[in-house]
C-alpha cells in the first residue's frame, strides 16, 4: 500500500487543507530527509489543528509515519506551539510507538506557521528566496491534510471539512461539515451572528479574505470569523489600494519597524518593506541593491501593518507590485540562499497575544470546542476550483444519481489539479462552468 500512497492521495482529491490548497499528491512525489506537520495554527482565533492533534494524535502520527516512508525521510516532526498543552500531551503519549517521529514545541509568535519560518524553527535551514521547503530537503503539510492522507488509505476521499466558527457568533465552535454548504449554513451551526451588521472573514484575521454568506465551504476553508461592521480589522481589510498608496507617500517616516519584524527578512531574505514603501513617494527605492522585484519575497502575512506606528500597509503595496510585475511577464529571479538568519531574530518574533490585542480581537479569543456531530444537509454546491492549478472537469451530468464519495470531477489531463467527490448522496441538480450542485 505504501508504494501506492501517492496514487491513493491523488485519487482522493487531497489538497492543502488551508492556504492556497496545493495538491498533496505532487508534494508526496518527491524525496526529502525531513517531513514536518505544521501544527502551529498560524492565525489567531483558529482552533482546528490543535483540537485535531489532541483528539487524533495516534492517527496523525500514523499519517506522518506513512509520509516519512513515502518520501524516504529520516525523521518526521510535529511542530506546534508549546501552549497547546492537550495536543502536546496526547502526541507525547503516542510517540514511543514511532521511533522516527518527534515533537517540536515553538513559542507563541506570529507567523510561526509560515512554511519557511517553520522549516527554520525545526531544522535551522533557510529556504532560498522564492523557494520552497523541498529546496532544503523538507516536505511540509498541515494537520488536517495529513489526516486526509490516512483517510485515503482507508478508501475515503475528501468530502468534508473541519472549520472553526468564531468571532461575533452565539456559540463559537469547531465543526465538521460537507464541502459545498454555504458559509451562512455553517455559521448557523454556531447560532449565527450576534450582530445585525457584519462581515465574514474566511481564514484567519491576518491572511484571510472577506467572503459573502452565500459562498461555499471548500477544501481550504479553515475558519470563519464574524466581524461587526466598523471593526478596526475591517477598516484595514477594506482600505482601498489608492488610499494605502497615498498614505504611504505622505505618512511613511522610514522608521524601518516593518522591516525589523518581517518574517522573511528575518530569515535573511532581501526584503525590506520600508524601502519598497519609498516607491509610493519617490518612484524609487533609493537603494541600487533593491528593486521592485523584491516585493516577490513578501509572504503577505500583514505583520508589517501592525508593527507600523502609522498603521500603513506595506503588504498591500507589495501585493499590488507583484500583480503588476506578473501582468508584464516579469517573474521572480531572486533566489539567494542566505547562509544564516538575521542577527537577533529570536528577539524580534512577534507575540501572538500582542497581535490579538492590536487587532481588537481580545473578546473573541475564546475556546471553540469541537462539535462531534456532523449535521446533514440537503443541498451542496461544489466549486470545480478549490485548489492551486486548473479546475476539475465534471464527469457527471444533470440528473445523475451519486453517492457520497463518488468522483464527480477529475484532474484535467496533464494539468496540476485535484479530483472532486460528492459530499452528500443525491441527484446532480446542476453542472455549470464553475460548480456542481447535488440535491437530496
Amino acid at each position: 500500500m505504501q508504494e501506492n500512497l501517492t496514487a491513493l492521495v491523488e485519487r482522493a482529491g487531497i489538497v492543502g487543507a488551508g492556504g492556497a490548497g496545493f495538491p498533496t499528491h505532487v508534494k508526496l512525489n518527491a524525496k526529502a530527509d525531513t517531513v514536518i506537520i505544521n501544527g502551529a495554527e498560524c492565525e489567531p482565533l483558529l482552533r482546528v489543528d490543535q483540537q485535531l492533534m489532541a483528539q487524533q494524535a495516534d492517527r496523525l502520527l500514523q499519517a506522518l509515519n506513512m509520509i516519512v516512508e513515502q518520501v524516504g525521510a529520516g525523521e518526521g516532526v510535529v511542530a506546534l506551539k508549546e501552549h497547546y498543552h492537550a495536543a502536546v500531551a496526547a502526541l507525547q503519549q503516542e510517540l514511543p510507538r514511532y521511533p522516527k517521529l518527534r515533537v517540536h514545541q515553538m513559542g507563541a509568535f506570529y507567523p510561526a506557521g509560515d512554511e519557511q519560518v517553520i522549516v527554520y524553527e525545526v531544522t535551522g535551514r533557510v529556504v532560498p528566496e522564492g523557494g520552497i521547503p523541498l529546496n532544503v530537503g523538507v516536505v511540509v503539510t498541515n494537520v488536517e491534510t495529513a489526516l486526509n492522507v490516512l483517510e485515503a488509505t482507508e478508501g475515503r476521499p475528501v468530502t468534508e471539512k473541519y472549520v472553526t466558527l468564531t468571532g461575533a457568533v452565539r456559540t463559537p465552535k469547531t465543526v465538521k461539515v460537507p464541502l459545498g454548504i454555504t458559509v451562512a449554513e455553517a455559521l448557523a451551526l454556531a447560532g449565527g451572528p450576534t450582530v445585525a451588521e457584519y462581515r465574514i472573514v474566511n481564514g484567519g484575521p491576518m491572511m484571510g479574505q472577506l467572503v459573502a454568506p452565500e459562498s461555499a465551504i471548500t477544501k481550504t476553508t479553515k475558519g470563519l470569523i464574524v466581524v461587526p461592521a466598523g471593526h478596526p480589522l475591517l477598516n484595514s481589510l477594506e482600505r482601498p489600494l489608492g488610499v494605502s498608496t497615498r498614505q504611504a507617500a505622505t505618512a511613511c517616516m522610514q522608521c524601518s519597524l516593518c522591516s525589523e519584524v518581517c518574517p522573511r527578512g528575518l530569515l535573511g531574505h532581501r526584503i525590506q518593506p520600508h524601502k519598497l514603501m519609498r516607491l509610493a513617494a519617490y518612484g524609487s527605492m533609493c537603494d541600487p541593491a533593491q528593486t521592485p522585484m523584491n516585493a516577490y519575497l513578501c509572504c503577505g502575512c500583514r505583520l508589517c501593518e501592525y508593527a507600523c506606528v502609522m498603521g500603513l500597509q506595506p503588504w498591500k503595496l507589495n501585493s499590488n507590485l507583484k500583480g503588476i510585475l506578473g501582468k508584464q511577464g516579469i517573474r521572480n529571479s531572486l533566489n539567494n540562499k542566505p547562509e544564516h538568519a538575521a542577527p537577533f531574530r529570536e528577539f524580534k518574533r512577534y507575540p501572538v497575544h500582542k497581535l490579538i490585542h492590536q487587532l481588537g480581537l481580545d473578546a473573541y479569543d475564546v475556546d471553540a470546542p469541537m462539535d462531534g456531530n456532523t449535521p446533514a444537509f440537503g443541498k451542496v454546491t461544489l466549486p470545480l476550483r478549490q485548489n492551486v492549478g486548473a479546475p476539475a472537469e465534471p464527469v457527471v451530468s444533470v440528473g445523475d444519481q451519486v453517492q457520497k464519495g463518488d468522483l464527480i470531477a477529475r484532474i484535467p489531463e496533464g494539468k496540476l489539479g485535484a479530483n472532486l467527490h460528492a459530499s452528500i448522496s443525491g441527484k446532480v441538480a446542476a453542472v455549470d462552468g464553475g460548480s456542481i450542485t447535488i440535491q437530496v
